[in-house]
Formats: structure tokens, C-alpha cells, sequence
């Protein structure tokens, strides 16, 4: 397939990389990580000021309606960079979910923010017994006194920490696995009934569990619409799966030219490491797995900007299942190459492989898509 990003994604991609670059060193970004935020307020401002936060919100509400071809140069450089920053949580998972399932005043007032970067979105979804099953809500909500009240528990919540807004599923009527009976409600950070426990992947991404008891929720659309959100929450978890697709092949091809660059500076018993053949070799096959790693994620993108192709959902989960298979082969012979010092946290290579390990398992591991494509192939 042909793909390649016009001057206006490149430029983009360009000073969002120099931002990154004067921002997140590898020191400066465990210092971000050991702040009670999580991530650097002053790369967060940046973002906002480059138009990154707003990428992927519509034009009607101050954004720039891109989609994932548009959000695949952006998601390699966070991943290049180990990005703490809640972009995904918010403008790509968040802004998805309300501007799918709501086309009243709700999305026209919230997204602005968003895009602005005045007003962060935690998408939350995920739930303990799901397992990464797309349609699995336990949590419920109930109308009572004119108002809708949520009862239930979401875990994994990326940017939970610093969101001022959560978008969350429950279930309104059907049991627990059915695809109809589902809608998408807005929950104020502050709300009263909802707590939330929060602590960082192995990544040291921030994240949190939200405990729910009749807490105060406003319904995105109608929420007798299930077919719509059912619709808004299988083209979310697609975006945002293609979006880490794009993250895990950021983290890859750095963990690889870190490595190329250490075996070619590094020297033992006088003569460079880079020159003895069998890591050359190895070398040869990280470069090999990296380009399959960077073909499935542009696939990925592509099927994502194309839900109405016969293959999407299928390409969908192929790129999923290879990305992440092939970034970890990198990330594992990076450390190998690397030897002692890639064992180490103070040593930027095993966090690759942690950041790869974390995105892996977002919206679906390898199992759960190989699974997938069994079922959609009929065996």
C-alpha cells in the first residue's frame, strides 16, 4: 500500500520530535515520572500550542478532525520518546468517544477544552472480568429521580490521575457480554460516590481503578441508541489500537538505534563489538523485525481510516498481533546486545521493553487478537 505524510504531517511530526527533544531526556523524564502528576505540565502546554492535543478533535470544536494517519507520526515520536504525557488518554480515546456518541451541546462544550488543553479526558472502559472482550460491562446505570446514577468498577484508566472528566461505559439494560444495552456517560472527576485509586504501569504511565457507587453521570447521546454506542466504542478501542501500534514502533526503533549505536562505540579487547559477526547478524534481524513492525502499523492506520473495507477488522487485528510480537523480538535483543547495562533501570533500554510490554496488552494482547482472527476466519 502507498503511504506517506504530506509536508503539514511532517512538519508537525518535526517540531513535535525538537519538543521532545528539549523536554523529555531520559533523566528528566524519570523526574516527571516521580512527580505526583505523572508527566511534564511544560510539554503538556507545548502540545497544546503546537496543535497536537488538538489532532484528532473535529474542526467544529476547535480541532482538526485527523484521523489515524494523521495520529501514526505523532504516536512514534511519544513512543521514541517515552512520552508520560496523557495524549492518548485524552484527545485520541477521550475526544473519540464523545464526539462518536454525542452530537448535542455536551461535545461542543467539552471538546474545546480538550483540544486547548485546559480540560483533560480519561477513557474508562475496561473491567476486570472483560479480558479484553470489547462488549464486557458489568458496571450499571440506573435513571433515578431524573438523573442518571452509576454503580460499578473500571480498571486501567490511562490518565486517570489528572483527568477532570471520565468517559465511561455502563450498561443500561442486557447481560453482562451483549453487544446492545451498552451507552456512554460523562463523570465529573469531583463527583461525589467515585474514588479512585491510582498508581503507574511498569512503564511508570499513570493510570487508575475508579470505584463507582451511584455516582452522578450525564448520558453522551441517547442513551436508548445502544446501537451508536456500541458503534462509538468498538471505532474507539480501533483508534486507539492503531494509535499504540504506532507507540510500540516509536519505542522499537529507538530501543534499536540506541543499540546500534552502542555496539558501534562500544569496544572489547580492543576492537569495536559492532564487528563481531554474530551481533552483527542479530542486529540484521532486529532491522528485519522493525520494518515488519513499521509495515503492520501503517496497516493498522489505514484500516482504521477505512472501517468500511472488507478487510479492516481482520487488518486491525493482524497489525495488533504482529506490532506487538515484533517490537518485543527488538526490544529483547536491544538488551541482549546491550548485556549488563540493559539489565539496569538507570540505562534507558529495558524501559522500551516495559513501555512495549504496557501497549501489548492495551485493547487486547496477542492471544486475544489471535483469537479474533480465528474467529472471524471460522475456526
Amino acid at each position: 500500500m502507498y503511504f506517506e505524510l504530506n509536508a503539514e504531517q511532517l512538519a508537525l511530526k518535526d517540531s513535535l520530535q525538537r519538543a521532545l527533544r528539549d523536554r523529555y531526556g531520559f533523566e528528566m523524564r524519570r523526574g516527571y515520572a516521580a512527580t505526583e502528576a505523572g508527566h511534564d505540565t511544560v510539554t503538556w502546554h507545548n502540545l497544546a500550542e503546537l496543535g497536537v492535543l488538538a489532532l484528532p478533535i473535529p474542526e467544529a470544536c476547535g480541532g482538526f478532525s485527523g484521523g489515524a494517519r494523521d495520529l501514526f507520526p505523532i504516536m512514534q515520536a511519544f513512543g521514541e520518546a517515552l512520552s508520560l504525557e496523557p495524549f492518548l488518554a485524552s484527545s485520541v480515546l477521550g475526544a473519540t468517544a464523545i464526539q462518536l456518541a454525542d452530537d448535542t451541546t455536551m461535545a461542543r462544550d467539552t471538546l474545546p477544552g480538550v483540544a486547548a488543553g485546559t480540560t483533560r479526558l480519561a477513557w474508562a472502559h475496561d473491567e476486570h472480568a472483560g479480558r479484553h472482550a470489547a462488549t464486557w460491562i458489568e458496571t450499571t446505570a440506573n435513571q433515578k429521580g431524573g438523573s442518571w446514577r452509576l454503580t460499578g468498577q473500571k480498571v486501567n484508566v490511562l490518565g486517570g490521575p489528572t483527568a477532570d472528566k471520565f468517559v465511561v461505559s455502563a450498561r443500561t439494560n442486557g447481560a453482562s457480554g451483549d453487544s446492545e444495552g451498552c451507552a456512554l456517560f460523562l463523570v465529573d472527576a469531583n463527583a461525589s460516590g467515585l474514588q479512585k485509586r491510582d498508581f503507574r504501569f511498569i512503564d511508570e504511565t499513570a493510570a487508575s481503578t475508579l470505584d463507582l457507587t451511584d455516582v452522578a453521570a450525564l448520558p453522551l447521546g441517547d442513551h436508548l441508541d445502544g446501537a451508536r454506542a456500541s458503534l462509538a466504542i468498538d471505532r474507539t478501542i480501533a483508534l486507539g489500537t492503531a494509535a499504540v501500534c504506532a507507540d510500540m514502533l516509536g519505542a522499537a526503533n529507538a530501543a534499536f538505534q540506541l543499540t546500534v549505536g552502542y555496539i558501534n562505540t562500544r569496544k572489547q579487547f580492543g576492537r569495536f563489538i559492532g564487528e563481531n559477526q554474530a551481533l552483527r547478524h542479530r542486529a540484521a534481524e532486529m532491522l528485519v523485525s522493525l520494518e515488519l513492525a513499521k509495515s503492520m502499523a501503517i496497516a493498522a492506520a489505514v484500516a482504521v481510516d477505512d472501517p468500511a473495507s472488507t478487510d479492516a477488522a481482520l487488518d486491525l487485528h493482524r497489525a495488533k498481533l504482529s506490532v506487538g510480537r515484533h517490537a518485543r523480538i527488538v526490544a529483547h535483543g536491544a538488551i541482549q546486545l546491550h548485556g549488563g547495562i540493559g539489565m539496569t533501570q538507570e540505562y534507558a533500554v529495558g524501559h522500551y521493553l516495559c513501555r512495549i510490554h504496557v501497549l501489548d496488552q492495551l485493547f487486547g494482547d496477542s492471544d486475544a487478537h489471535a483469537g479474533r482472527l480465528a474467529a472471524l476466519a471460522g475456526i
